[in-house]
């Protein structure tokens, strides 16, 4: 029982990090909306309208014209993520029924089948609600603190080595910062690509060219409204995109201070040299990425390598704040 739960947790928390770069590629690509409806596609839950009559009667119904490719897309997205789901749900349930075999609270199991139920439904309002910045970037959000259970949950069923005290028990704390720190980046980088303000500025480390441009934060940051739009209805200003895109790059350099700090320590701690160093590639690379996409103007393929860096970024602090807890979450 134990090694098939093992099992069934790594591959969950494996395909948690394809349906996060996945859901990356549909929102650059404009596939969110993809399909009109939603859980099926154009009225139909298997496969998208690809025959004339059903492309004829998808028109007719939604009166919008089919993009195959891009319906495709996000049913893709769909698929994997409701595979997943049934995945945690047996999780959840294996975990209940063999806690004591198992020796561990079915609690964070059943946190993750809720967590799931609630990633469904911002998965169904993302649609119905025109991608509204507020939504898609807690769908993200979602996503991530998805796999980075699913990542403990997993690390839980691994024989590691824990040691307590010493660097472990100094270090502990900053990684915990550390974490807390690359969320609310990833919150930022999501907002950034929710209200398309990759590219507010083109150049770096200036932003059109001043390091404090014109900006509107009020604007930039009032959660409640549609796409493109201020709360008045008005379009957003380039300088609210601005203010979106100058916060994320100072989020970015916070990020870096810090969990560089973390990665370094590491580094120079007996025990902790292959996480600290992982760690510090991932930073250099993240922070590559980036400055690339913007001097290389958002190319698809790097922008959605952005967020699976961001992925894999969360996914080592949390293995490095898994590695630094005295026990494991019981």
């Amino acid at each position: 029982m134990a090694v098939a739960f093992r099992r069934l947790a790594l591959a969950a928390a494996a395909l948690a990090f394809v349906v996060v770069v996945i859901g990356a590629y549909v929102r650059l690509e404009d596939a969110g909306l993809g399909c009109p409806d939603w859980p099926g596609c154009y009225g139909q839950l298997i496969g998208v309208p690809t025959q004339d009559h059903e492309l004829a009667q998808a028109r007719q119904a939604f009166d919008r014209r089919v993009d195959v490719g891009r319906a495709r897309t996000e049913m893709l997205h769909r698929y994997l993520a409701g595979t997943l789901g049934l995945l945690i749900l047996a999780i959840a349930i294996i975990a209940w029924r063999a806690r004591v075999r198992l020796g561990q609270s079915p609690f964070l199991a059943a946190a993750l089948v809720m967590l799931v139920a609630f990633q469904a439904t911002l998965g169904m309002w993302t649609v119905t609600m025109l991608l509204k910045p507020v939504i898609v970037t807690l769908h993200l959000l979602g996503g991530m603190a998805t796999l980075g259970l699913l990542t403990w949950l997993a690390l839980r069923q691994l024989p590691l080595r824990r040691p307590e005290g010493g660097s472990a028990g100094r270090l502990r704390p900053w990684a915990a910062v550390a974490l807390v720190v690359l969320m609310v980046q990833i919150a930022l980088g999501g907002w950034v690509s929710t209200n398309y303000a990759a590219l507010a500025c083109v150049d770096f480390p200036t932003c059109g060219g001043e390091w404090l441009p014109d900006m509107d934060f009020r604007d930039a940051f009032h959660i409640v409204r549609e796409l493109g739009m201020t709360a008045a209805g008005t379009p957003l200003s380039q300088e609210a995109l601005a203010a979106i895109q100058w916060t994320h790059r100072v989020g970015a350099l916070i990020t870096f201070l810090i969990a560089g700090a973390v990665a370094l320590a590491a580094l120079g701690a007996r025990g902790f040299r292959v996480h600290g160093g992982v760690l510090l590639a991932l930073l250099l690379v993240q922070i590559g990425l980036g400055i690339a996409n913007v001097l290389l103007r958002l190319p698809l393929a790097m922008a959605v390598a952005h967020n699976a860096g961001a992925a894999l970024l969360l996914v080592a602090l949390v293995v490095l704040n898994f590695t630094f807890s005295p026990k494991p979450l019981r």
